[in-house]
């Protein structure tokens, strides 16, 4: 599934594509998605210009002039490719959003666990409502963490990709960042004292960063805007290497499954 860098790394390759561009028409190959497609996506967006591109936690918003938000989620292989309009419709091409400059934005998703869906103006959709901080804004740091781990008992890895807690941090760079800060992801997120969540919280934002700038991660499914991967891969210091030596301490890596997602982590260097 695409992560936050990702998904920024996505809306960074569409922006110059899309912003300030009024859109022609949206053809939908089908009613649903995750979810229905929402009646507005194709009442409000025709003819309205978009006026902004963000992204909150693994969304990506298209605002529109006067008119509402595209909320688009990329599920676990969706993927968003600016087109000539005349590019021929592929397999799972099941949204084209064409623009006034005869290209056009294509949402192709094999497993159809995306969504797009539809904010209205001056609202926030449920699906955003109750996210906690951006990663990598000043309200997430070190003390945010100890304040909202207290009493709890599950594993700080869980508690890290908890969406409430902090937003955008997946199974990947979750793992990354415990290890940069030299966390076990099994201990009890309550029991990790505040200098060391400072620590966590100052990986987090480094590994995201670093992340963004390398273009993403390469999953199976994931591939830029320009059709381009990430490189992130290549630096990957413990996920997906379940069993191979710890590239601070050679030790084998022990795995395991930590809230139903697999877990990689170094006995040595992770306490």
């Amino acid at each position: 599934m695409p992560e936050l860098p990702e998904v920024e790394t996505t809306l960074r390759g569409l922006e110059p594509h899309l912003l300030r561009r009024r859109i022609h028409g949206v053809i939908l190959r089908r009613p649903d998605l995750r979810w229905p497609i929402p009646a507005e996506i194709e009442r409000e967006l025709p003819g309205a210009k978009i006026t902004a591109l963000r992204r909150r936690a693994k969304y990506l918003l298209l605002d529109t002039e006067h008119n509402g938000s595209a909320l688009l989620h990329l599920g676990m292989s969706g993927s968003l490719r600016v087109l000539p309009g005349d590019t021929p419709v592929r397999a799972h091409d099941h949204v084209d959003i064409s623009l006034d400059n005869g290209r056009l934005l294509r949402f192709n998703d094999p497993r159809r666990f995306g969504a797009l869906l539809w904010q209205a103006p001056g609202e926030t959709h449920p699906l955003l409502a109750d996210l906690g901080p951006e990663p990598l804004s000043p309200d997430f740091d070190g003390d945010q963490l100890f304040d909202l781990s207290r009493g709890r008992r599950a594993p700080v890895k869980t508690f890290l990709m908890d969406q409430a807690v902090v937003v955008g941090v997946g199974n990947i760079y979750a793992a990354e960042s415990l290890f940069r800060a030299g966390i076990s992801p099994l201990r009890e997120a309550g029991k990790v004292s505040r200098e060391r969540y400072q620590k966590l919280a100052d990986a987090v934002k480094e590994i995201l960063a670093h992340a963004i700038q390398r273009g993403g991660t390469t999953l199976r499914d994931f591939i830029s805007p320009d059709g381009a991967p990430g490189y992130f891969e290549q630096e990957l210091l413990v996920y997906g290497r379940e069993d191979e030596p710890c590239r601070s301490c050679g030790k084998p890596l022990r795995h395991a499954t930590i809230g139903q997602r697999a877990s990689v982590w170094c006995p040595r260097c992770q306490r």
